[in-house]
């Protein structure tokens, strides 16, 4: 008698761990070197706590790849969505909000999309090109060594902040088991789209800036 498939693989909390600690020596490198305030500040807190989520996320992708797990990535991803509008709250409550902390809360928000994108495909739901929502971020800061006027820093929009809600929102809907394929695929597209666009916008500002 075969044995059914296990729902949880033992790589995936040593690959959680593992990108977690990678990350907390990120963070806390830059924080000796950008960090303002004296202390680290209830909402980098959170911040790391959702860097956490993040990880546990990433160590997802190392598979099996079924309908458990893509229920945990969901799980996951929305506690981050809850606590991403609670360090923002409590950055300004504690008068502590600060470029470092903008600039953790983004990446955080960029790796997650990173590795749901990954999730998407690895799970089948979308095409190879879904990878371009979590590599379009990094692709631009790689771009800002060939043109150095694509590292001015960018303003801050409600467009850009309904975008990069919308990668999360998108993505984990693509991922659902609920969703069948041709419409996961579809939703996957329209926020590749939707980030696309805004990618465009911000590029065509920092063009003109330059200009």
């Amino acid at each position: 008698m075969s044995r059914p498939a296990a729902l949880m693989s033992p790589l995936q909390p040593l690959v959680a761990l593992t990108v977690f600690a990678v990350g907390v020596v990120l963070v806390v490198r830059a924080a000796s070197a950008r960090h303002p305030c004296p202390r680290f500040g209830p909402a980098n807190q959170v911040t790391t706590l959702r860097l956490a989520l993040s990880a546990a996320v990433a160590g997802l992708c190392v598979g099996p790849f079924t309908t458990t797990t893509a229920w945990l990535a969901i799980a996951l991803i929305t506690i981050g969505g809850v606590l991403d509008v609670l360090d923002g709250r409590l950055a300004r409550r504690s008068g502590m909000s600060s470029p470092f902390g903008a600039r953790f809360d983004m990446e955080t928000d960029a790796f997650l999309i990173l590795v749901l994108s990954a999730l998407v495909w690895l799970h089948g739901k979308a095409g190879e090109w879904v990878l371009l929502c979590g590599a379009m971020r990094y692709g631009f800061a790689a771009a800002g060594w060939l043109w150095p006027w694509l590292k001015r820093p960018l303003r801050s929009t409600a467009r850009g902040k309904t975008v990069a809600a919308l990668q999360l929102v998108g993505l984990g809907v693509a991922l659902g088991p609920i969703v069948p394929v041709p419409l996961s695929t579809a939703v996957a597209a329209v926020t590749l789209a939707a980030l696309t666009w805004s990618f465009a916008i911000d590029v065509v500002w920092l063009a003109r800036r330059e200009g």
